[in-house]
């Protein structure tokens, strides 16, 4: 298969597979509106349609996730960096409740923090999680799952290829509590 055809069905892919995840399945109104190449990449499951495996294969799916409350040059460095890992990097906003079952209170809510990460060039997609950390992983079923040097991997062994950063962008840290922290003193 020529390069060029190659090309074309793993931009089709990613296409297809962010419409998927925006929608939770295309529907059938965005299905209607494809070309028929983007069609037969698709799977019909239910009243919605799903990306066919062989056309997921195509593309690498990198997902990472935090609070990102206050966004800093940290959390730049590990998108970049994780972006660099795959063809679609799926960011995960942790959800109000569990930022408030950490060490803190969110200062921005999670609509707020996703619109800022989505804006952000390396990151194709951010999604808000919920509880179950579990669930939006096989909503997203990726590749790579990526942690930032200070996340500790929750992910079974085995599943995902994980990779975890231990370096930090010039040796510094750069973590919200810290930023807090300064502001306070």
């Amino acid at each position: 298969m020529p390069v060029l055809c190659k090309n074309a069905i793993k931009k089709r892919a990613k296409k297809l597979f962010l419409l998927q995840l925006r929608e939770n399945g295309v529907g059938k109104k965005t299905f209607c509106s494809l070309s028929d190449e983007e069609k037969k990449l698709l799977l019909r499951k239910g009243t919605r349609y799903f990306l066919k495996e062989s056309a997921r294969r195509r593309i690498c799916v990198v997902v990472t996730g935090g609070a990102f409350d206050i966004l800093h040059i940290g959390h730049l460095f590990t998108l970049e960096k994780a972006k660099k890992l795959g063809d679609v990097l799926v960011v995960v906003i942790a959800c109000d409740e569990t930022v408030e079952r950490g060490k803190r209170k969110p200062i921005h809510g999670e609509r707020y923090r996703k619109r800022m990460v989505e804006a952000l060039k390396p990151v194709d997609i951010a999604l808000i999680g919920g509880k179950k950390r579990e669930l939006v992983l096989k909503r997203v079923s990726p590749d790579v799952v990526v942690f930032g040097f200070d996340q500790k991997p929750f992910v079974p062994p085995g599943k995902y290829k994980i990779v975890r950063f231990k370096e930090q962008l010039n040796n510094e840290v750069y973590k919200t509590t810290e930023i807090i922290r300064r502001l306070e003193i």
